[in-house]
């Protein structure tokens, strides 16, 4: 499974793809506005870091100008993934930005029917928030197993991006049910290293090395 790490966060970003956990970037302008810096400075930013997908979200809500921004949007790298909220104007212009080669994410996904409108329409990546419907008591994590079932089904290319992600299990589940992607806070893929029994057996080994006095240099 592919990591996607959701933030505007330069430093963040750095950090987490020199280690190798970063294959792709999901942002909006929201995130990048709490930089204080000018969104397509950030965005070109973050494409020239990391070679992966770099989604960047347009702020219309009709067709005609979720286009006329997503052509300004991939003019920025070629790894811009132009992303587009799951409307009938949205798949509208996933449909027009696909045909001409741009990558489209489809976001705020919350159902089967939507996923499969966005294959239809040719997105490079489908968005469901799992979060958000854990939120209203509903299991996010089923959804990414429906939607992984109908696209195997049919052979659809359209690649499954968990968002919303809160936990580091909600990682680990969507792996195992077999999201293609997964987008997440830099805490969150940080927090995946993290085991109490972990800690508690580190803690022994630094204290029998102190006791039998062990020196490697």
């Amino acid at each position: 499974m592919k990591f996607f790490v959701d933030t505007a966060d330069i430093d963040a970003i750095r950090e987490l793809n020199d280690l190798g956990m970063v294959d792709g970037v999901t942002t909006n302008p929201s995130l990048i506005k709490k930089s204080g810096r000018d969104i397509l400075e950030v965005t070109k930013e973050i494409c020239e870091l990391v070679s992966g997908p770099v989604s960047a979200e347009v702020t219309a809500t009709d067709a005609d100008k979720m286009i006329e921004e997503g052509r300004k949007l991939r003019e920025i790298a070629e790894n811009i993934a132009v992303k587009v909220p799951l409307t009938w104007d949205g798949l509208k212009a996933c449909k027009v930005l696909s045909d001409e080669g741009t990558m489209v994410n489809v976001t705020l996904c919350f159902s089967a029917n939507q996923a499969l409108l966005a294959a239809k329409a040719g997105a490079t990546f489908i968005s469901p928030f799992i979060g958000r419907l854990d939120d209203l008591n509903l299991d996010g994590l089923q959804l990414i197993e429906d939607i992984r079932e109908i696209y195997d089904n049919y052979g659809f290319e359209t690649q499954i991006l968990a968002a919303s992600i809160r936990t580091a299990n909600h990682m680990s589940d969507c792996a195992a049910i077999g999201a293609d992607v997964a987008t997440a806070p830099p805490a969150v893929i940080k927090n995946m290293a993290n085991h109490v029994l972990t800690d508690k057996g580190l803690d022994q080994f630094l204290k029998d090395i102190a006791e039998a006095n062990i020196k490697i240099v």
